[in-house]
């Protein structure tokens, strides 16, 4: 089940409710990649992760929104240069190894080929690049509620997200949690949103969050092995090709000619 791009855009644009998750998964995005950070990256997004991209458009070098085919794709940012593309979930219009951070939201649960969307997601990072990873947390109330985007598609513990993502070749760097507040309009919950997001990162084996996060990164490492051969000059070797130079491989072009030496 795939969601629709233009009831995303009413969620996180148009309701209160949506406005405030949209500040609470872009300050956790920030705290953990500061915009000063990621000067000069390239940054991606893929999913609806556009509303988190936007403190990156100032200072990444290209900032790129991937939205899968069968969810749609929106114009973004409103009033500026579109930086969205419409693609596939396992063929996207990056090269490879050309993202330093990626952002997935509403993506990896509503796959229809999740091993193969990350496996994409590794093709398209450099070496040591980062992904952070948001979806519905098993567990909380957000995924129960079909009233919003999180309730839709697969969810996730913790454990979960971290076994396929690992399963994939990433490494985990980190995890966490947010949106502790219940899926609710009421003004109360909307007011203290921020309130709760401080406690419950204090105590969030009491509170129970409705979005996981992961931060994962992927690392490659060189070949080794006894197919793997690496020539190490000898000391002497050097040294007697310089007193001795010798004759490079390629013959020079055209006829050679023996000057004649002068008796």
């Amino acid at each position: 089940m795939h969601h629709d791009i233009e009831d995303l855009r009413r969620f996180y644009y148009q309701r209160s409710l949506g406005r405030v998750v949209q500040r609470i998964l872009r300050d956790r995005l920030a705290e953990r990649w500061p915009p000063e950070s990621c000067h000069g990256m390239n940054v991606a997004g893929y999913g609806f992760a556009a509303p988190m991209l936007r403190p990156y458009l100032a200072t990444a070098r290209r900032v790129t929104a991937l939205m899968p085919g069968p969810q749609g794709v929106m114009g973004w940012p409103a009033g500026a240069p579109n930086h969205s593309v419409l693609c596939d979930e396992t063929a996207w219009p990056v090269e490879t190894g050309s993202l330093d951070r990626l952002v997935m939201l509403h993506g990896l649960e509503t796959s229809d080929h999740p091993s193969a969307l990350l496996d994409e997601a590794w093709r398209a990072l450099g070496p040591g690049g980062r992904m952070i990873v948001m979806v519905p947390n098993r567990a909380g109330l957000w995924a129960a509620s079909d009233r919003t985007p999180f309730g839709f598609g697969r969810s996730y513990t913790t454990g979960q997200i971290e076994a396929q993502t690992r399963a994939a070749g990433f490494v985990g760097e980190w995890h966490g949690s947010a949106v502790y507040i219940p899926p609710s309009d009421r003004r109360f919950w909307l007011r203290s949103a921020q309130m709760w997001e401080r406690t419950g990162t204090r105590i969030s084996r009491v509170l129970i969050a409705g979005v996981v996060l992961v931060e994962l990164s992927k690392q490659v490492r060189g070949p080794v092995g006894p197919g793997v051969k690496v020539h190490v000059p000898s000391p002497l070797d050097i040294l007697d090709g310089v007193a001795r130079p010798k004759p490079g491989g390629r013959l020079a072009s055209g006829p050679v000619r023996h000057r004649r030496r002068d008796p």
